[in-house]
Parts: structure tokens; C-alpha cells; sequence
């Protein structure tokens, strides 16, 4: 297992219940986490949760999107996006997938997970779902420039390795 240390936890300073600095301390696991000498709040830094969309058209082309935000701006990913605190993973999912193709979606099945790097947020946890579309029109919105569909003989740089993953899982390539 991998220890952590003050350097896992550099962004929080202060506590988040009662504004108190916060305290590095050895908690009940033994492990060195931020600690409010106040309140007794402990912060466990979480990987944050994304959830990713493998949609294929009639020609089983696979739908992508060019990213015009970091990380990875400029390559080719997934509709994909983190997600809200109050949405499901399967409506975040759908949400996505119309925010930034148009396409509106029904859920086939979850495809699986993969835990990942992030380069913001440390580590990310992201849910793939298979996806078909059952209307919209397709255009690019929110953070893509562009979507369109590919041969899966054709495909660019993936922009992220779980999309990697979720497309081998669902193609077998």
C-alpha cells in the first residue's frame, strides 16, 4: 500500500467544517493525514470519479470528441466528464454525452472501470458505459471542439488511458 505523506495533501490547509489550520497527524489506520486539532475532522483525499461514453454509429464507428480544455487539449477522447455530486454515474453519463455531442443516449451497459493518474487531481476513478443513440443531432458543445465518428481502423491518439481501456474492452483491439 502506498504511504501517505504531508506531500499527498499539500492543497488543504484549513479545515473544511470549522476553517481551523489544519494539523498533519497519524490517524486511527496509521496513516499521516490533515487533521483539525478544533473539530477532530480528519480529510481523506478521495480520487475523484469521471465516467466515460463508447457509442458507435450503424457503421460501428466509434464516436470521439476533440478536447478544447486541459488536460489533453487538442486530442481525441471519449465524451466523457467528471462527475456532479448530485447525479447518478448513468445520468452523468447521459448528461455528458449530450453536452458535448448532441447525441441524446440510452445505456446498454457499464462497460467496467479504471483507475487512473490525473494530472489535476492525483488520481481518478472513471465508470465506461456503452451507450446507443436514440436521438439528437450531432454537434460539438461544452468543452469539445469538435465529435465526429471513426473507423476503428482509423482511430487518432486517445487522449486517456481508461478510454484506451474502454474502447480494447468493447472492440477488442
Amino acid at each position: 500500500m502506498k504511504k501517505l505523506n504531508s506531500a499527498n495533501y499539500k492543497d488543504v490547509n484549513f479545515c473544511l467544517r470549522c476553517g481551523h489550520k489544519l494539523e498533519l497527524k497519524t490517524d486511527h489506520e496509521n496513516k499521516l493525514r490533515p487533521h483539525c486539532p478544533a473539530c477532530n475532522w480528519v480529510y481523506y483525499k478521495n480520487p475523484i470519479p469521471a465516467v466515460a461514453i463508447v457509442l458507435f454509429n450503424e457503421n460501428r464507428e466509434l464516436l470521439l470528441v476533440k478536447r478544447g480544455l486541459q488536460p489533453k487539449a487538442g486530442f481525441w477522447a471519449l465524451p466523457s466528464g467528471y462527475m456532479e455530486i448530485n447525479l447518478t454515474p448513468e445520468e452523468n453519463a447521459l448528461q455528458e454525452l449530450e453536452e458535448e455531442t448532441g447525441l441524446k443516449g440510452k445505456i446498454m451497459h457499464c462497460v467496467g472501470w479504471f483507475f487512473g493518474k490525473s494530472p489535476i487531481y492525483e488520481r481518478v476513478l472513471s465508470i465506461g458505459f456503452r451507450m446507443k443513440a436514440i436521438g439528437g443531432k450531432l454537434q460539438a458543445g461544452d468543452d469539445a471542439v469538435d465529435v465526429k465518428f471513426f473507423p476503428l481502423n482509423n482511430l487518432p491518439v486517445i487522449a486517456f488511458d481508461a478510454h484506451r481501456d474502454f474502447i480494447a474492452k468493447e472492440t477488442m483491439l
